[in-house]
């Protein structure tokens, strides 16, 4: 790294993220060999294949500062620069080869628990040996072309993942929308009740209205009645000391026998 930041700040610094990313896949593939579980071990093959693609990303970015420079530096550090480049190149393709022999393991794993154990050679061992055959191109394009495989799978489910969360929106819209009818039923219910209490309030006021009127009415016939009567009693009884008093209320015969 030291080299490389005496060439270029940002080499050096790329290099050095670069290198981060290998220790930390190699921590990674330990820390896979002692798990057992195999829904934990595709949960680490797919963190280890994150950091695989952001080493991958890294070192294009590496590639290009290095193009960029070729016209103003030497042709030995060109040389060296393209050295250390295909070493990377070479570093992540044997992780790249390795986390292809841990997903053939796991997809066996996951096949004996419903087909049983199966005879036949064991598939990461022929992808090391072929590796350990091939030329630093080839492992460069064969490690490209797994990455590219890798990026187009992670590329459809993340169109799957977005069509369930486009589904999920639309779902949700819709629960609203039927939320929001469902609460101004509610509200249109409240004020129903509301009006019919206010309403049964009212008939009963008139009720207790058209009573007391029919009682005022009842007593009011009582009192004329009683009226009535006493007339008719002082006309039937002529004699009534109240009636010789009064003048003005006796008949005329009355009142000419009363003074003779």
């Amino acid at each position: 790294m030291d080299s490389l930041s005496a060439i270029s700040g940002d080499l050096g610094e790329v290099e050095g993220q670069i290198k981060d990313i290998f220790r930390a896949l190699s921590n990674g593939f330990q820390k896979l060999e002692k798990i057992k579980d195999p829904n934990r071990q595709s949960r680490q093959l797919e963190e280890l294949t994150n950091k695989m693609r952001e080493c991958k990303r890294i070192i294009k970015e590496f590639d290009r500062e290095v193009k960029e420079m070729e016209s103003r530096n030497t042709p030995e550090m060109n040389r060296m620069l393209n050295e250390k480049k295909q070493s990377m190149v070479k570093e992540l393709n044997s992780y790249v080869s390795l986390k292809k022999q841990y997903a053939s393991k796991l997809e066996n794993k996951r096949a004996d628990l419903f087909e049983g154990p199966q005879g036949g050679g064991s598939i990461g061992e022929e992808n090391i040996l072929l590796a350990s055959s091939m030329t630093n191109e080839q492992l460069t394009n064969t490690g490209n072309q797994m990455m590219d495989e890798t990026d187009q799978a992670i590329e459809r489910s993340k169109k799957v993942v977005q069509e369930t969360a486009n589904v999920g929106a639309e779902t949700a819209a819709a629960l609203k929308a039927q939320t929001e009818q469902m609460g101004r039923i509610v509200n249109d219910l409240d004020s129903i009740h509301f009006s019919t209490k206010k309403a049964s309030k009212l008939v009963k006021e008139l009720g207790r209205q058209v009573a007391t009127d029919r009682c005022i009415v009842t007593l009011l016939f009582i009192i004329v009645l009683g009226v009535v009567a006493i007339i008719i009693v002082k006309i039937v009884d002529p004699k009534n000391k109240d009636i010789r008093d009064v003048p003005g209320l006796a008949p005329p015969a009355t009142r000419r026998l009363l003074w003779n």
